[in-house]
């Protein structure tokens, strides 16, 4: 039997073996000369992307996202921008966010940093693969390797960002620059993310007193508690796909967090978001960032921002993202704001935390927003 063969054979053979090729990542699979999307990464025909529907070609299913222009966010046409802000937020849940002031260098180290990860052989990179959700460094695929039961087609790396004297040891040493690559993206997107959080809780009216209502402990928060909150960098690396009509990069999902500022590829399209009913492709803009509200901010603005469903499309050019996802300390239980809630508009989520979000993902299989939806009150 030839190689091909005997790696088609074994392919097959994954889906009744929980420690499978699969569980070695869509770059071993890829590297090993595959021509077809293995069984495990195939969905089932109702969750599959509809590539004629969502064809890069086909400018009325692309979605021009508004523009923050983030420098002027700090000058007289601050009130404009924060209109525009609130707009995003509410009917869109994503922005694009220019001007942000982020060297490009710093942008373009991460980004080749990353790639020069995922080119690392298997031996390397599996010193860091885990399926522990709660690892302060995680390399792996798909969502959740122990409970999905259909696997997306991408490899990840995840950094947790705090305290930098506990995890920056953890880190990959190999390439040797990445420790300190990402720790210069990390307080870059860290300062940037803060001054987002600054202009919203000024439109969610609740940055004037917010310290003392924080010190009064009635729920509130206040900017210094997202200046200790949580960060989490994750490279995402979409190897080329044999038939892009039968997986999905990522499933529909939305994002835990506060807030997500993602650097997604310039060249080629592959995020998509769930917007008037449609997938609709999001167009790159050189030297921007997506930006999306997650769960947390949804909960934290009692509804009045949402997260929004968003997947991404494998493709036959290979891609890499990168993600910095923010929100509040670990420990820190997530509510509604207090002076977001009345008689008029009560209370329309449970308390949570991130412990919380880890058990639900580990015990079962992600899906769309089933975690906030299980914080729902109403």
């Amino acid at each position: 039997m030839s190689p091909a063969m005997n790696l088609v054979a074994e392919t097959e053979r994954e889906n009744e073996l929980p420690e499978s090729l699969s569980q070695k990542g869509v770059i071993y699979l890829c590297k090993k000369g595959i021509e077809n999307v293995p069984t495990k990464y195939i969905l089932p025909p109702l969750e599959r992307p509809n590539l004629s529907y969502t064809s890069t070609n086909s400018s009325s299913h692309n979605l021009n996202l508004p523009i923050i222009d983030f420098s002027q966010l700090q000058g007289s046409n601050r009130s404009h921008v924060l209109n525009s802000l609130a707009t995003a937020c509410e009917e869109y849940g994503f922005f694009q966010l220019v001007n942000h002031g982020i060297p490009n260098q710093v942008i373009s180290n991460m980004f080749d940093v990353a790639k020069r990860f995922f080119k690392l052989p298997f031996e390397e990179r599996s010193k860091y693969m885990s399926t522990d959700m709660g690892s302060a460094v995680r390399c792996g695929t798909s969502f959740n390797q122990n409970k999905d039961s259909v696997f997306c087609w991408r490899d990840f790396l995840k950094l947790s960002c705090q305290p930098y004297s506990d995890v920056l040891p953890l880190w990959p040493s190999s390439p040797t620059d990445l420790r300190q690559t990402t720790f210069d993206y990390s307080k870059e997107l860290k300062n940037l993310y803060l001054m987002l959080v600054d202009a919203i809780l000024e439109n969610l009216g609740l940055l004037e007193n917010s310290k003392e209502e924080d010190e009064s402990k009635n729920g509130s928060c206040g900017l210094e508690e997202f200046e200790d909150g949580s960060q989490l960098i994750v490279m995402n690396c979409y190897p080329s796909c044999p038939e892009p009509e039968l997986t999905l990069g990522m499933t529909p999902h939305s994002d835990y967090g506060f807030l997500t500022l993602l650097l997604q590829d310039q060249l080629v399209k592959g995020l998509q978001i769930l917007h008037g009913g449609n997938w609709v492709n999001v167009e790159p803009i050189p030297n921007s960032f997506v930006v999306n509200v997650g769960d947390h901010l949804e909960i934290f603005s009692n509804g009045k921002y949402q997260s929004v469903l968003h997947r991404v499309l494998a493709t036959s050019t290979s891609r890499i993202s990168v993600a910095s996802l923010h929100s509040l300390p670990f420990n820190r239980m997530i509510q509604p704001a207090p002076k977001l809630v009345n008689e008029a508009n009560p209370s329309r989520y449970k308390p949570t935390d991130f412990a919380s979000f880890l058990d639900y993902n580990s015990s079962s299989e992600p899906r769309q927003k089933s975690f906030l939806d299980s914080r729902k009150l109403t």
